[in-house]
């Protein structure tokens, strides 16, 4: 596993962090709800590619 892959989700986790707490203490729950969610999506996709290429790798070393 790559190691910058792990700082790149921690730091889209404490950005995400800090602005959701912004956003609440200035009263826009909503926003930072949405803060949140966009969040998560990013790192669900950088997730997703990173499985496809595990995938993508096993496939290769079996020769499917």
């Amino acid at each position: 596993m790559q190691i910058d892959l792990i700082f790149k989700v921690a730091a889209i986790g404490i950005i995400v962090a800090v602005l959701g707490q912004l956003l609440i203490r200035s009263g826009r729950e909503e926003q930072a709800m949405l803060t949140t969610l966009a969040g998560l999506i990013v790192v669900l996709m950088i997730i997703v590619q990173q499985i496809g290429q595990l995938f993508e790798t096993i496939k290769n070393v079996f020769g499917f």
